[in-house]
């Protein structure tokens, strides 16, 4: 049986559990792939996942419906990733660098790569260069609203996006190097 998104929702919000299951069995492999950029692990993307999804069917009923509602299950994703990860963010010291000049390729080919090894690749950033690449490389905030969101400066934003990507594209070399010499 399917359901519209709109019946999904009322059910939802009138607590049919026939109806939430379904809104999180449409919804939930999508945002678990969100998790899975704002965690280190598959166990903490799920933990991630399981509070978001409490928090959408705490707070559907505040749906407005100004905007796809995968929209809005997405910003609590994130927001729930990102009050997950706030107390990392803090156990790094930040740097607040204007003016960076980060050499980055940007001719870098990814097609070699498989989703999951750059994945695993973005898992393996520090947590404030993870988050930061994420919000600003996936997401598509712009540094000003990023450091809104994580109480640093718009400079501190900047800068650890860059050294994010430095740092990718040197494990993406890595990498190739490594499957290079393999099959030599």
């Amino acid at each position: 049986m399917q359901f519209s998104e709109e019946e999904l929702i009322n059910g939802c919000i009138k607590g049919e559990r026939l109806k939430q299951k379904m809104l999180y069995d449409r919804f939930a492999k999508k945002m678990l792939a969100i998790c899975l950029r704002y965690s280190k692990a598959q166990q903490e993307a799920e933990d991630i996942l399981q509070e978001s999804f409490i928090k959408v069917f705490d707070h559907i009923k505040t749906f407005r419906r100004e905007c796809p509602l995968e929209q809005w299950i997405k910003r609590i994703v994130i927001n729930t990733a990102l009050k997950q990860n706030r107390s990392k963010l803090y156990m790094y010291p930040a740097l607040d660098i204007e003016d960076l000049d980060y050499t980055v390729d940007e001719n870098l080919s990814l097609s070699d790569f498989h989703l999951n090894e750059l994945l695993k690749m973005i898992q393996q950033l520090a947590p404030r260069y993870q988050i930061v690449f994420n919000l600003y490389a996936i997401e598509g905030y712009q540094h000003k609203e990023i450091a809104e969101m994580l109480g640093i400066t718009e400079g501190t934003s900047k800068s650890q996006f860059a050294r994010a990507r430095v740092l990718l594209q040197q494990m993406i070399l890595e990498r190739k190097k490594v499957n290079y010499e393999r099959f030599q």
